[in-house]
């Protein structure tokens, strides 16, 4: 059973929800609402942001308080994980991103480390297995976007640690595999 999201106090906070002016003080409120996001996006398991949707979900509108941050507010929150690395575009309008509360870097990592820990170098997994596996069920990684898990393996691919291969039907994502070296 999924466990409920826990609201920091700050979002009970009216001024939470307007940008403000100072620019300390909007710099420590853009961080409060980046940690906010990944935090959400980390305890939802998701990682696809709408902008179209945004304004309505109960990350940006709080219902209790009937405050809802404004669409610049939100842009600005988005321009902000981009800059730290945590938000890439899926699209060119910016519309619709990946919301990275997990670097591809450490994903990554912590599957090599999950490899390592079962005796898995040089063998090969389909990316289903790693996203769906029984063998994966505990793992923070299990049911990861096929999209992250790309990117986690190719950070390894470039440290020579892993080779991705397409299966017979190029393109099709289920075919996938992928080999882990030691």
């Amino acid at each position: 059973m999924a466990t409920k999201f826990e609201w920091p106090w700050h979002y009970k906070f009216p001024p939470f929800f307007t940008i403000q002016q100072n620019s300390d003080t909007r710099a420590r409120q853009l961080d409060l609402w980046c940690n906010l996001v990944l935090a959400y996006y980390k305890h939802k398991k998701m990682y696809v942001f709408d902008v179209n949707e945004a304004q309505t979900s109960s990350l940006f509108f709080n219902k209790e308080i009937n405050r809802k941050l404004p669409i610049e507010g939100i842009n600005l929150v988005l321009e902000t994980l981009q800059k730290r690395g945590n938000l890439e575009w899926k699209d060119k309008k910016g519309e619709r991103g990946y919301i990275m509360w997990r670097k591809p870097e450490e994903w990554g990592s912590l599957i090599y480390q999950w490899i390592k820990d079962n005796a898995m170098t040089g063998t090969v997994c389909t990316l289903f297995e790693l996203q769906h596996g029984d063998d994966t069920k505990n793992q923070e990684f299990h049911d990861i976007d096929m999209w992250m898990l790309k990117r986690a393996l190719e950070t390894l691919e470039v440290k020579n640690k892993a080779q991705m291969f397409e299966g017979p039907t190029p393109g099709d994502d289920s075919g996938l595999g992928v080999k882990f070296f030691s």
